[in-house]
Order: structure tokens, then sequence, then C-alpha cells
């Protein structure tokens, strides 16, 4: 058995905070430059009522977010493992036991959410990814309450208030293929195949 399983990023997670650090490294370099003028003006000494002593500390203050926002988007994946499923986040580790699952299946993001129902930050959001598909994991329950996952989690992993969660991947159907392969050796329960009989019994009489 391999030691080490695929990681598969979650791409709403690393799209809500891509948002946001090429932001905080356009201010830090701002504030780099500014600083880089004031001390251009007057020699250096480390005295906390200069302007310029400040402008670094806050570049340098904004420089650490940045590299925070950029490491923590590729911090949140999920991982599929021989008993359960895996997902993680710079805040967040949630296992879900494959006995837990009813049932997988596919579709896509503007399916699930439909942009005209957005609000306008939300539809922004989701403009990139509206034709990727997701796999919704439906559940039997929930790992860890909703109200505690909703803190952690965007509003685009639930797309009603049943227990699921929908997962959104590069590779979807690997991913998907490589979850109902290790659910199948586990022993998760299958569709019923009909009787014979009942399938017979639906076919039209060729006499009439």
């Amino acid at each position: 058995m391999p030691r080490f399983r695929r990681r598969y990023p979650l791409l709403i997670y690393r799209r809500m905070l891509n948002r946001w650090w090429p932001a905080t490294l356009v201010i830090s370099l701002a504030l780099l430059a500014g600083w880089w003028q004031a001390a251009q003006n007057v020699p250096w000494q480390l005295d906390l009522w200069r302007i310029d002593v400040w402008l670094l500390f806050s570049a340098c203050l904004a420089l650490l977010w940045t590299l925070a926002l950029f490491i923590m988007s590729r911090m949140a994946y999920v991982q599929v493992f021989p008993d359960r499923l895996r997902l993680v986040t710079p805040f967040l580790r949630m296992n879900i036991s494959y006995k837990r699952i009813r049932r997988t299946s596919t579709a896509a993001m503007y399916a699930l959410f439909p942009p005209d129902r957005l609000p306008d930050s939300k539809r922004e959001i989701l403009e990139p990814l509206a034709g990727k598909t997701a796999v919704v994991v439906e559940l039997i329950s929930m790992p860890i309450p909703r109200s505690t996952l909703n803190f952690f989690l965007s509003p685009f992993f639930f797309k009603d208030q049943t227990p699921h969660i929908v997962i959104l991947v590069n590779d979807w159907l690997k991913f998907s293929t490589e979850l109902e392969s290790q659910r199948s050796a586990q022993g998760a329960p299958q569709p019923k195949a009909r009787p014979l009989s009942s399938i017979l019994a639906h076919l039209p009489d060729k006499d009439q």
C-alpha cells in the first residue's frame, strides 16, 4: 500500500484566498516604495516617531500576511484513504468515514449554484469556476455540526441544508474514481439490481 496518497487541491478555498494575496502584495510593495523614498531624504536610524520606520514596519507586516495567504491557499485539499475521506484546510481537518457516505454524484457548479440567484459578490467568486464539474458527497449525517463548518468553509461547499459536501477539484474524474474504488473495497452499499421478474413484468405483451 503506498504511503503517499494524492492530495486534490480544493479550488473554492484557493479561489477565495487568491482574491486577497495579490492585493496585499501590491500594498506591501507600495509601502516599501514609500519607505525607500522617505529613507533617501534622511539618515536611517531606529526612531519610532519617524514615518519611514512605520512604513517599513507596515510593509513587512503586509509581506508576511501575503506569504501566509499564499501558503494557506495551498494547504486546502481533499485526500482519499482506504477507510475515510479527509478534507483539510489551514483551520479544519475533517474525516468522513465511508460508512457515513450515502452516495456520490457529479454536477456542474453553475447547476448547483445558479449565477442568476447569487448576489454580485458571490457571483464574482464563482464565475471562473462555474463551468467546472464538482463531486457532491451525500451523507447520512455530518461528522461536524453544520454551524461549525459554515464558520470554516465557503457557502459553495453546500448546495442546500441536507447533509452533504460539494467538492470541487481539477481532476474530478480521477478523484471520483479513486473515492468510489476505496468505498467499494470497504464494502459500501451499492444500488440494488432490480429482480428479473420485475423487469419482465414491465415488458409489453407481444400478443397485444
